[in-house]
């Protein structure tokens, strides 16, 4: 979606299902990096009950639990304006529960009950053996070919594993990911998918960027920031210096 007037709008969905994980920080990441371009940018939160507007160019999901994901996609599939924003080229970026709606299919409950998804990512989730708790970091091959590193925290007990038209979004080198495969989250077109919080945009601005990229359609200029590198570098390293056991997966 290219935005040629007007400021583009960040639709923050469904923060009271979909917002334990403090993830709505992305939305105020993606705000002032186009702020401080001098690009002006609008946050509209909805909330189910709220009409779902089809003229965002950002829309965010974050983490929630089973019942809230269920809630979720019936409310979003009814409301029909996330599909009719995507349909209009929109990029929908969704973190960890909100990854797992956007598949096809995933599983609730303890009897792993199977519920459509959203059916914007080729993804299934189900169930794992083990819960993924803890820091994971990733290598992500940029569209221009080069490599950046993706920090965050995970949290999930449900493994997802991508079909033929998805590409992951990243290769863990700390971590579970996916589902232990040596893969994280999931690119298709315009949808992303992750599975970090912290919230993952304000620990990688590169990744922040590249959403924005997505949205506008077009390149942006850099933004050096010296505090942020600093504070980028510092964090990699204690990752990396973390026991395994802390550093992985734990039950």
């Amino acid at each position: 979606m290219s935005v040629t007037s007007g400021p583009v709008e960040i639709v923050l969905v469904y923060q009271s299902l979909l917002g334990i994980y403090g993830d709505q920080g992305n939305a105020v990441v993606l705000r002032q990096r186009l702020r401080w371009r001098g690009i002006d940018a609008v946050v509209t939160r909805v909330e189910p009950g709220d009409a779902v507007p089809a003229t965002g160019s950002v829309y965010l999901l974050g983490g929630g639990e089973d019942a809230a994901q269920v809630s979720a996609v019936r409310y979003l599939t009814e409301d029909g304006g996330l599909f009719r924003a995507m349909d209009a080229g929109a990029v929908l970026f969704a973190v960890c529960a909100g990854y797992q709606i956007t598949g096809r299919t995933f599983t609730v409950g303890d009897h792993d009950e199977v519920i459509a998804g959203l059916g914007l990512l080729d993804v299934e989730t189900r169930r794992g053996p083990v819960r993924a708790v803890g820091e994971i970091l990733s290598h992500w091959t940029r569209p221009d070919g080069s490599e950046s590193l993706v920090t965050g925290f995970e949290n999930h007990g449900g493994y997802t594993y991508l079909g033929a038209s998805a590409t992951p979004l990243g290769h863990v080198e700390i971590g579970l990911g996916n589902n232990g495969d040596g893969t994280e989250g999931a690119v298709q077109g315009h949808v992303v998918g992750t599975y970090p919080h912290g919230p993952v945009l304000a620990r990688n601005p590169e990744l922040a960027d590249y959403v924005l990229e997505l949205a506008l359609g077009r390149s942006l200029e850099p933004l050096p920031n010296a505090e942020i590198d600093r504070l980028r570098t510092e964090r990699l390293d204690w990752v990396r210096r973390l026991p395994p056991r802390a550093a992985a997966t734990c039950a």
